[in-house]
């Protein structure tokens, strides 16, 4: 069954039963955990072909985390008893899964750790080059979420992200128009990326 979602609406909400095996057709969504401070910190990103209810099916009953839809996304659910039960049956089903969770965990792991080991301007190129070529193919593109939500993401303030964006602007790396974001010089900016 497909279900559409638009930006900004509930797909899974954190504590929910885990009842479906969920897989993102098009658009993209946010996974997110509540902290003890009630805020929501962004985990990662799930793109077009991600299982986004992968990371809880066969660990937990209820999901760890929420997923929410960035812009307009379609979701195909599928039953989750019949997925459990072809995973049984099926040793390469089941190995198939295994590597997309895998993928899944390293993907999360890789990009934290990459994000933590850099300083405040590496952390916000390494973000929007995560948008220009992992999702939107493009140099030019609109900006799905908002400076507070990169600001979580990336463990700094919106006012840091705010003020690096605005630099990135004056220093001829990015056009800024409101949410579209235009980069004009790609190399500067994959530098910042590496050596920031």
């Amino acid at each position: 069954m497909e279900t559409l979602y638009k930006g900004g609406e509930s797909i899974i909400s954190e504590g929910d039963p885990i009842e479906h095996f969920i897989y993102l057709k098009s658009g993209l969504v946010k996974l997110t955990r509540k902290t003890n401070e009630n805020r929501e910190q962004i985990i990662s990103f799930g793109k077009p072909f991600d299982f986004v209810s992968l990371l809880s099916v066969f660990s937990s009953n209820t999901y760890n985390y929420s997923v929410t839809a960035v812009e307009s996304s379609v979701t195909c659910i599928l039953n989750l008893s019949t997925i459990k039960k072809t995973a049984q049956d099926n040793g390469k089903f089941a190995l198939d899964l295994m590597m997309h969770i895998s993928e899944t965990t390293d993907r999360i792991i890789l990009d934290n750790m990459e994000i933590k080991k850099k300083h405040l301007r590496g952390r916000i190129a390494h973000v929007l080059l995560y948008f220009s070529k992992n999702i939107y193919n493009s140099n030019n593109f609109e900006l799905p979420v908002s400076r507070r939500e990169i600001a979580e993401y990336i463990g700094m303030t919106t006012e840091n992200v705010i003020r690096s964006l605005s630099e990135f602007r004056k220093d001829r790396i990015l056009k800024i128009f409101g949410k579209q974001i235009e980069i004009i010089d790609l190399k500067r900016l994959e530098d910042l990326s590496s050596h920031g």
